[in-house]
């Protein structure tokens, strides 16, 4: 069995900047594999919150994960600067593929990559919610490709 390569940094369309820590490495000497998914979650909430689209405390739609997942091409291990690079896969009615890459300075190709998906809800029923026009406008810029 191949594996599939990653894709390349120019496949996305924003980037957020993380420092890593010292508290991220496990015992084998490199970030541990559960660090990657607060990456992740750091990245998209880093645009959400950037774009103006994510009031935290008092928005009508909040979004739910219902999906993950995460390759690992290579370690990471602290002091090592990561640049997590994003793009939304897919764009539903109340639903959001974000699909992210993690980089280093040292490397072209991503050290990981990864996918979550939201289903935007209403904050008070937790019903699903259709994404508001300004969201959708927001989250076509970086969309990838089709």
């Amino acid at each position: 069995m191949t594996r599939e390569t990653f894709r390349p940094g120019t496949a996305y369309r924003a980037s957020h900047r993380i420092t890593t820590r010292w508290m991220d490495n496990d015992a084998y000497g490199h970030v541990n594999n559960v660090i990657y998914y607060s990456w992740f979650d750091s990245a998209v909430n880093a645009f959400l919150i950037g774009s103006g689209m994510l009031d935290i405390e008092n928005g009508a739609i909040i979004g739910l994960v219902v999906e993950s997942g995460c390759r690992y091409g290579r370690a990471v291990g602290f002091p090592q600067p990561v640049t997590a690079m994003l793009r939304v896969g897919h764009l539903g009615t109340s639903s959001v593929r974000y699909e992210i890459g993690l980089f280093t300075d040292d490397h072209m190709e991503a050290a990981a990559e990864g996918h979550f998906i939201h289903v935007y809800v209403d904050r008070a029923t937790r019903r699903p919610a259709p994404l508001p026009q300004t969201w959708r406008d927001a989250l076509e810029a970086i969309r990838a490709p089709a």
